[in-house]
């Protein structure tokens, strides 16, 4: 009896945590912040998702060009 109890337990663990993962994923999503909470289970299952959320951070990281103080053609130049 105490070995069938000690696999319900190790089943019972195993499970909570995955269903945790999957609810914590999926909440990651939903928010948009899944880069930061989910990354480094997302490289354990999938190793080229490093290279991944390097060249999205780095496009994050680019900025629009700017328009030049001399351009006309910007929203607020109403002629």
């Amino acid at each position: 009896m105490f070995d069938v109890l000690l696999f319900l337990m190790v089943v019972g663990c195993v499970a909570a945590i995955a269903g945790g993962l999957g609810w914590l994923g999926s909440r990651a999503r939903r928010r948009g912040v899944g880069g930061e909470v989910m990354g480094p289970f997302e490289e354990m299952w999938h190793p080229a998702a490093h290279r991944y959320r390097a060249e999205v951070r780095q496009h994050e990281q680019h900025e629009a060009p700017r328009p030049s103080a001399d351009d006309d053609d910007g929203p607020t130049s109403r002629r």
